[in-house]
């Protein structure tokens, strides 16, 4: 019963218990510190894995609920829980640190503890965010999540990582500052920071659009919308690899679903009168991250921007008020955390035996590594959508909704999939087939044992979300018909 009534708690704190024990490892034990890491990861994921199938399919309200008070005079509680919003994003960040652990296992060799120490701590920090209902506590967690974020791309990212984390670092500051005056705002009106207790909140219209502004900053920075996205690139390219896919798979998805999680419900006659605008400028990311992509000659600045081409998909279907199409942006935010996660461990993978990102370094070598020629390809096929693999079933889903609602949006955001064949597949052409262009390509070692462990489970679920979706979408659908009755009602 103790594990069942404070499995919440148990999946956010339980890497403290990993910090805890590297603590009193000396920086010479690597493999001990590794190993320590690796196994409270893998044992989070483990915990975390009953909140998938306890969870109550039929209930749209909060499930697996924690509350307790916490600052008593200010009315701040020690509040979790968690819905078909927040379900899938959860367990993406239990599933995905394991795997950054392990891509992170020869690739970082200097401050060993400090690095292990930094991702148990941002895997704290990102459970929070999902789990937190209580709005300081959320936001305790939200800030709380930018400093190891930023020790990570400062101390381990490439020649130009101080710029990278310090931009990284104001942009999202910024925005969340704005946020932390709206969050008082609603607790001078209420009294308490208790989220579910403020959904229902009647407010003018007036205030209602300055709020939904300020949380609305603080989020398209984090998503990132255009054109708040310039943050992204840097932050992406000088990240390492296990930094590039923490930041894609679960960062981003922060913003998304803050949008679902605060501005929808809290500000419904505001989220309506924003829709216009958002959904232009989602079509406009979705199609100019596409075009950016296309003119990239390094690998890794492709793919970070095709990341602001795929969540104009995920905003697009928040604010198109249709159960379809926020279903698919929010199974695309689960499918762009393992595609895009997966494309940065290929990148990864690849700069680890040449240390170069260049396509142009590239060419021929799918004679040479067939193994890793096979597994990119999918992993790109995935993020262009292919029919069978998961990043098909969100996008349809997005246009599909969005055609009911708006047949211009819809048809313009489709041009968005034909962007994204055409640069991954020339990437993949340039990059794995024709001739081999350069003969210190032929010495490439090819997947080794580790490199399969960590890449084999995102291939699994690539195939089983595009092959078999429901027990996915199943999941969120009783919590967003709520919300969407909810914001359409008012």
């Amino acid at each position: 019963m103790f594990f069942q009534n404070h499995l919440l708690s148990l999946v956010t704190f339980l890497p403290v218990v990993g910090i805890l024990i590297i603590l009193f490892l000396k920086q010479e034990q690597k493999n001990a510190i590794r190993t320590v890491a690796l196994v409270v990861s893998v044992a989070t994921f483990a915990v975390s894995l009953p909140l998938f199938f306890k969870f109550d399919k039929a209930v749209g309200t909060f499930q697996f609920e924690e509350k307790f008070t916490w600052i008593a005079k200010y009315n701040i509680s020690y509040h979790l829980g968690i819905d078909g919003i927040s379900l899938l994003l959860l367990l993406l960040t239990t599933f995905l640190t394991p795997l950054c652990v392990l891509c992170s296992w020869k690739a970082i060799e200097n401050r060993v503890k400090e690095f292990m120490i930094l991702m148990l701590a941002l895997e704290v920090g990102m459970s929070g965010v999902f789990v937190s209902l209580d709005l300081f506590l959320f936001y305790v967690f939200w800030e709380a999540m930018l400093i190891p974020m930023y020790f990570l791309i400062g101390v381990w990212g490439g020649p130009r990582r101080i710029y990278a984390a310090v931009k990284f670092f104001l942009y999202t500051l910024v925005g969340s500052l704005l946020m932390l005056v709206a969050i008082l705002f609603l607790y001078s009106k209420t009294g308490s920071f208790d989220l579910p207790g403020m959904y229902g909140l009647h407010l003018t219209l007036g205030v209602e659009k300055w709020l939904f502004a300020a949380f609305f900053l603080a989020f398209a920075i984090k998503v990132p919308m255009f054109p708040f996205h310039t943050w992204l690139p840097d932050a992406h390219v000088e990240a390492p690899t296990a930094g590039s896919v923490i930041l894609a798979g679960v960062l981003l998805k922060m913003g998304t679903y803050g949008f679902l999680r605060f501005n929808l419900p809290l500000f419904p006659h505001a989220s309506k009168a924003a829709a216009p605008l958002i959904a232009t400028l989602a079509i406009i990311g979705i199609i100019y991250g596409a075009l950016v992509s296309m003119m990239q000659k390094d690998i890794k600045k492709l793919v970070a921007y095709s990341s602001v081409s795929h969540l104009g998909f995920c905003m697009l279907g928040i604010f198109a008020f249709n159960i379809q199409a926020m279903e698919g942006s929010l199974i695309q935010m689960v499918n762009h955390g393992l595609s895009t996660g997966a494309l940065f461990l290929c990148v990864g993978l690849i700069y680890e035996r040449h240390h170069k990102r260049q396509i142009a370094d590239y060419g021929g070598i799918a004679k040479i590594v067939p193994g890793f020629s096979a597994v990119f390809l999918i992993v790109c096929l995935s993020s262009l959508g292919l029919p069978g693999l998961n990043g098909f079933v969100g996008e349809f889903l997005v246009l599909l909704g969005t055609f009911h609602v708006n047949k211009l949006w819809a048809t313009l955001a489709a041009s968005g999939v034909i962007l994204a064949a055409v640069y991954l597949l020339w990437m993949i052409e340039r990059v794995l087939f024709g001739p081999l262009k350069h003969e210190e390509n032929k010495d490439l070692a090819d997947m080794n044992r580790r490199e399969w462990v960590y890449m084999i489970p995102v291939l699994l679920l690539i195939v089983l979300i595009g092959v078999f979706p429901m027990p996915f979408l199943s999941r969120m659908e009783a919590t967003l018909q709520q919300l969407l009755s909810q914001v359409l009602a008012q």
